[in-house]
């Protein structure tokens, strides 16, 4: 009898730990992906991508989660039509071929109850490898525009492009790529 008591405890906690984690969606409206990469040696030039789309998994109390955002290709915005329409083709960022980029993890890193890094794996390209995102200003409440539940934080990662194959005009145009990008995310 003890036995199945214990059993039973085990079962319920496990069953309990697995409708724990709330499943949020990311608001594409607010999250757009910003870029930045250095040009000639003289000059920054920024960029975007304004249409990106995913799901985020929090479990707080366990401190787990997982995170799956893609990021549609074709929204690039350069602020100038024929820089963008430049960056959309092949050898770039071929966008008929590769239509979306994606970072997906299943390990989130959390210092307390804040969510400050994940470990995962960004595919852009066709290529994937592993990449550390950080995010700053992680917080949970309830917005006060329309009362739902509501995630947000700022994410931030560095990659070489070259790694993902895009290897067009380096060293003129830098390797090195910074990625910004607000997060808002309402709970399902």
């Amino acid at each position: 009898m003890n036995k199945c008591l214990a059993i039973s405890m085990v079962l319920s906690s496990l069953a309990g730990s697995a409708f724990a984690a709330d499943t949020y969606t990311i608001d594409p409206a607010y999250s757009p992906a910003h870029f930045d990469i250095a040009r000639v040696g003289f000059s920054s030039q920024r960029g975007s991508f304004n249409k990106t789309h995913g799901k985020v998994t929090l479990d707080l109390a366990n401190k787990t989660g997982s995170v799956d955002f893609t990021i549609l290709t074709g929204s690039i915005d350069m602020g100038s039509a024929a820089w963008t329409s430049h960056l959309s083709d092949p050898g770039l960022f071929n966008v008929k071929k590769f239509p979306t980029m994606n970072f997906k993890s299943d390990k989130l890193i959390f210092e307390g109850d804040k969510v400050v890094a994940a470990d995962g794996l960004f595919t852009m390209l066709g290529v994937s490898k592993p990449l550390r995102i950080t995010v700053n200003g992680f917080q949970c409440g309830v917005s006060p525009v329309d009362q739902r539940k509501l995630c947000s934080g700022n994410i931030s990662a560095n990659l070489k492009r070259s790694d993902f194959g895009l290897t067009k005009y380096i060293p003129v145009v830098s390797d090195e790529v910074s990625i910004n990008v607000p997060v808002d995310a309402y709970k399902n």
